[in-house]
């Protein structure tokens, strides 16, 4: 097994751009960013040249090179994904991925030798080289990040990939267009350019340090639609990482749907011209990478799944509001930036752009995050391969549906409304069949709406295997704000009652909460949920419970109860004490009288998470433990 960095750190909290200047990180950054810029560059100037200077000479007119030239670049993401994928769990990654690079430097020989020569074979068989690079370096890409990054800095870490990709997608994109049409020595440009930026991202890729593989012993299996299906087929078992690529796969479909539709939209439906596309393409991308950077401080530096429903809703929203924001085309001249933006209503639709975006960053960030961190580390890159074969059908899939819309005479901005519906369609059936989404996303506005929390001692909570969490109990949010602010599932044990409060029944079922009761009201369920305490810790599980049975009536902490000897006689597990702080008061605790049915007094305020040392099975008593939770929350009640 191979060593990975999934311990809190001792600075959490600290800036995801420190990641940046470090080693295990900024060479890797950079190295997928030139890959990337160059990886659109170059398609985007082949397939201008191609369109502009060759298509004619060639027999075939530019259509159709165009979609040969598009589907020659993909082809090869369905034939070897599966392949490479097994490669990368086989081989150690730091080395796969400079054997990638030097792959690169050669195809650019190629591609500048079809630019001097103007040759479209040359140019069209380099397009293909350039996929099979790319669906090699796809499965590395992502597998290697949780064996450089720790746990808390992996959705930081997921965020700058994101940014860096969305970001080297527009530049090399409208770089490729700017360089290829320079009169004379536009050719020479793009070959100088490409070389450079190759090896460059190979000099970067010679500083990532070594990932060992997770795999050594693999046999690989050739055949490429076998293995696909054997991915595809494993990942099915693990239910929340199938249904996490699948909401990924259907991010590319809307983002392939917006990123070509958008020049068909500007000039048919906004009277704009080519400005005005890289106006609209530019704040996009630089809406998703401002969302992908935001997940990381909206997250609290964990992979937080309740961003991903708010990211849909702001998807659908906003893609509904770009539909009712057209206008009618005046007659006349196709308008540039400057005239569009004078336009009534044109700020709106830069708006609607620009949050969807932001929203799509919100969306995708936590999906590949949790991809990374749930999928098993010895399979880890065959999933990320079968995501990236997903992803590419579902993109074919965007073509195909924008191609059929359009034979039926539907308008552009219908279509973008019929892909903000059909995403909401989408949503829905995948938060039904994984309500965690639905309920983190819950728990998070909840807690961030009314808190702001102040965490420490976080790394105490173990991150794998079974242990009992214990804490003060002095409102009805304090399992919420627990559940909010760590990144494992934790199974809550509470009082019956609490299943029938309005939304909070649902976020506790879905959370596998376990309903207790007092003997004396109900034998038969106390003893049942001391049997599935003893079941989920023996699964390896979390536990959470209230020691002191009740909330507080005046702020102070009970005695604890002795239930709590009794669970870690009959399962030994680390205990981990904690105490919430800044509670008392609030519109959820039972001060100025009965818990939220008073008017609140605050909102956002400041409250507090301290986590302290495990403490051995052997050495567990409830008035030690009270103690310590004491001494947690010191006088901040």
């Amino acid at each position: 097994m191979p060593k990975e960095f999934n311990d809190s750190p001792k600075g959490s909290g600290r800036s995801q751009f420190r990641l940046l200047l470090e080693r295990r990180f900024g060479p890797y950054f950079l190295t997928q960013l030139l890959g990337a810029f160059n990886d659109n560059m170059v398609k985007n100037a082949m397939i201008v040249f191609i369109t502009f200077s060759s298509a004619a000479s060639w027999g075939m007119d530019a259509s159709t090179l165009i979609n040969l030239s598009a589907a020659l670049f993909i082809l090869p993401v369905f034939l070897f994904s599966a392949t490479f994928g097994q490669v990368s769990d086989k081989y150690e990654k730091s080395r796969l991925i400079r054997a990638v690079k030097l792959f690169e430097i050669a195809i650019m020989f190629g591609a500048a030798l079809g630019f001097l020569l103007q040759s479209v074979p040359v140019l069209l068989a380099t397009l293909f080289l350039m996929g099979t690079q790319s669906s090699l370096f796809g499965p590395v890409k992502y597998s290697i990040l949780p064996q450089h990054l720790r746990a808390d800095e992996l959705v930081g870490g997921n965020g700058l990939v994101e940014m860096g990709t969305f970001l080297a997608i527009l530049i090399g994109t409208v770089a490729g267009a700017l360089f290829v049409a320079m009169e004379g020595v536009g050719r020479w440009v793009v070959s100088v350019v490409m070389l450079l930026a190759a090896a460059l991202g190979y000099l970067t890729s010679r500083y990532i340090p070594q990932a060992d593989p997770p795999a050594p012993d693999l046999r690989i299996n050739w055949n490429p639609i076998t293995e696909t299906w054997r991915n595809l087929a494993f990942m099915a078992r693990y239910r929340t990482v199938f249904l996490s690529v699948l909401g990924i796969s259907w991010f590319w479909f809307l983002g392939a749907t917006y990123l070509t539709q958008l020049p068909v939209y500007a000039r048919s439906s906004l009277g704009a011209d080519e400005q005005v596309v890289v106006l609209l393409l530019t704040l996009f991308c630089a809406g998703v990478g401002a969302g992908s950077l935001l997940c990381e401080r909206m997250s609290g530096h964990m992979v937080e799944l309740g961003l991903v429903p708010f990211g849909a809703i702001g998807l659908t929203l906003f893609g509904v509001d770009l539909y009712l924001a057209r206008w009618d085309v005046p007659p006349g001249d196709l308008m540039g930036a400057a005239a569009f933006l004078a336009q009534p209503g044109s700020w709106r639709i830069a708006a609607d752009v620009a949050l969807q975006g932001l929203f799509g960053g919100f969306y995708i960030v936590p999906l590949y995050a949790l991809i990374q961190q749930r999928s098993p580390p010895e399979h880890r890159s065959r999933i990320i391969a079968g995501n990236n074969v997903l992803n590419a059908l579902f993109m074919v899939l965007s073509g195909l549906t924008a191609m059929g819309l359009h034979a039926t005479e539907v308008q552009t901005p219908t279509l973008l409304l019929f892909a903000a519906g059909l995403n909401a369609l989408v949503a829905i059936y995948i938060f039904s069949l994984v309500p965690e989404f639905l309920m983190r996303f819950l728990v998070w506005m909840l807690v961030h709406i009314m808190y702001r929390i102040e965490k420490r001692g976080m790394e105490h909570i173990p991150a794998h295997g079974p242990a009992l969490l214990i804490c003060n109990h002095v409102s009805f949010m304090d399992a919420l704000i627990i559940a909010g602010c760590c990144r494992r599932p934790i199974r809550f044990v509470m009082h019956y009652s609490i299943f029938k409060i309005p939304v909070l029944n649902f976020i506790f079922r879905t959370a596998g909460a376990i309903a207790i009761s007092p003997a004396r009201e109900n034998k038969v369920m106390l003893q049942g949920a001391y049997d599935r305490v003893a079941e989920a810790l023996s699964d390896g599980e979390l536990v959470c419970i209230f020691p002191e049975g009740q909330i507080t009536h005046d702020g102070q902490l009970n005695a604890f109860r002795s239930g709590i000897q009794r669970i870690v006689r009959r399962t030994p597990v680390p205990v981990v004490p904690m105490a919430l702080q800044g509670l008392w008061g609030s519109f959820f605790s039972r001060c100025h009288g009965r818990a939220m049915m008073k008017i609140p007094r605050r909102f956002f305020s400041r409250i507090g998470i301290v986590v302290g040392e495990p403490v051995p099975a052997n050495l567990v008593t409830a008035a030690g433990l009270r103690e310590q939770v004491l001494r947690l929350r010191g006088s901040w009640l």
